[in-house]
C-alpha cells in the first residue's frame, strides 16, 4: 500500500492525442492570418468573403502547436490570431471523413490507394509533435486538421459559431516569455483538455 497522500500515478501522455478547448458543444481551433482576413472574421463573427473557401486551411486545436507555427504572432501573414469556436458534430464529421496526410504502412493497403482516397478526402490529418511553452517539440503529438472542398466551405459557412482575435493575449504570453516570466505566461494559457472522440480516436486516423 502506498504511504498516505501519496499522489496518484500521472499516465503516460499517449502518442496521439486531440487536446482542446472545448464545451458540451464546441470545439476551439486556432488560426493564424494577416490582418485583412483576421479583423473583419474576428469583428463580424464569420470569415469574409474574400476567405477563399475553394483552398485548403488548417485549424489547429493545440495553442501551442499554432504558436510554433506562427512565431507568437510575429510572422509576416500570420499577425492575427483567431480562436475559432466550432460546432462538435461539424469537426466530428470532418474527422470521419479525413485521411492522413502522409501514407503509412500497415494502415493503408499501398501508397497508391493511400493516393486516391487522400485525393477525394474533404479533410486530412497530419500529426505533429506538441510544444511545450519555449515551443520545444514534445514526445507526443497533437492534430493539425487541414479541410479542403465541402469540409471548408462547411467549416466557414455552417459550424462557425464564434470568432475571438486572440492577438492581445499572444502578446501578453510572449512579453511574459520575454521578461523571464514563465509561470506568469502559463497562468494565461488557454486549459486544454483531451477531446472525447466517440469510440476512441479512429484507426483510420492512425488511432
Amino acid at each position: 500500500m502506498p504511504p498516505p497522500n501519496t499522489p496518484e500515478p500521472t499516465a503516460p501522455e499517449p502518442k496521439r492525442r486531440i487536446r482542446a478547448v472545448h464545451t458540451a458543444a464546441t470545439v476551439t481551433v486556432y488560426q493564424a492570418y494577416s490582418p485583412g482576413i483576421g479583423l473583419p472574421a474576428a469583428r463580424d463573427g464569420r470569415f469574409p468573403a474574400h476567405w477563399k473557401r475553394d483552398r485548403t486551411t488548417w485549424i489547429k486545436p493545440s495553442f501551442l502547436w499554432m504558436m510554433y507555427r506562427c512565431g507568437w504572432a510575429t510572422k509576416e501573414g500570420q499577425e492575427t490570431v483567431l480562436a475559432v469556436e466550432i460546432d462538435r458534430a461539424g469537426f466530428e464529421w470532418a474527422l470521419e471523413h479525413a485521411c492522413l496526410a502522409h501514407y503509412e504502412r500497415g494502415l493503408h493497403p499501398d501508397r497508391a490507394s493511400w493516393q486516391r482516397l487522400l485525393k477525394h478526402s474533404p479533410a486530412r490529418v497530419q500529426w505533429d509533435p506538441e510544444r511545450d511553452l519555449q515551443l520545444r517539440p514534445l514526445p507526443y503529438r497533437s492534430l493539425q486538421l487541414g479541410l479542403n472542398g465541402e469540409a471548408a466551405r462547411r467549416y466557414a459557412d455552417e459550424w462557425t459559431v464564434s470568432i475571438t482575435d486572440l492577438t492581445p493575449l499572444v502578446r501578453r504570453i510572449h512579453g511574459h516569455l520575454r521578461d523571464g516570466e514563465p509561470e506568469a505566461a502559463r497562468r494565461l494559457l488557454p486549459e486544454e483538455r483531451p477531446y472525447p472522440v466517440a469510440g476512441g480516436l479512429p484507426p483510420h486516423l492512425g488511432g
